[in-house]
């Protein structure tokens, strides 16, 4: 089961942190994209895909066509998929922000400032959001902040996926192998 961890997992982490790094330091000093998150997510789910193939390959050869919810998800194959991917992305955002010494956390708030500038907000309550972004600024410049923070984009999304590729093929008649 951990070769299939390990093997899945750094493919999911691969469908997702290659493209990561290469946008990041290929689009670097470039304004973000309007759909940069929607581009990230979807890659994360094409990425998560293979806990998805992993569960459905260990029910169907490995286990005789059926298994159970908590095989699939808890105790080991899709949250340790989940682990093995998120790690690799967290891994690939750091060494993208070491490559490009990219501030992001401060064009990032600026962009937020804006936005916000834009939106007619002013005053005191312009400042209590600038005053906020420079707290969020100087927090994403601890490493052990940044990586949390990084690890939270991607795991909460592939425990879902794990949460619902579990919950699907649990049922031996989900998409069944058919040997020809």
């Amino acid at each position: 089961m951990l070769r299939m961890i390990f093997g899945f997992g750094l493919a999911a982490g691969l469908i997702v942190g290659v493209p990561l790094f290469g946008l990041t330091v290929a689009l670097n000093g470039h304004p973000p994209s309007r759909y940069g998150v929607a581009i990230g997510y979807l890659t994360m789910l094409i990425a998560l895909t293979c806990v998805f193939i992993a569960v459905k390959r260990c029910r169907d050869l490995d286990r005789g066509g059926v298994i159970g919810f908590w095989p699939a998800m808890g105790l080991g194959l899709g949250l340790g998929i989940s682990l093995v991917a998120s790690v690799c992305y967290v891994l690939a955002w750091g060494a993208a922000l070491a490559v490009t010494q990219m501030d992001f956390a401060g064009d990032y708030a600026r962009m937020l400032v804006a936005q916000k500038r834009a939106e007619g907000l002013g005053g005191e309550a312009l400042a209590a959001f600038t005053a906020e972004m420079e707290r969020f600024r100087v927090r994403y410049a601890d490493p052990l902040y940044r990586l949390a923070m990084t690890f939270a984009e991607i795991f909460p999304v592939s425990a879902l996926v794990s949460l619902v590729s579990a919950g699907l093929l649990r049922n031996p008649r989900f998409l069944p192998l058919h040997r020809s």
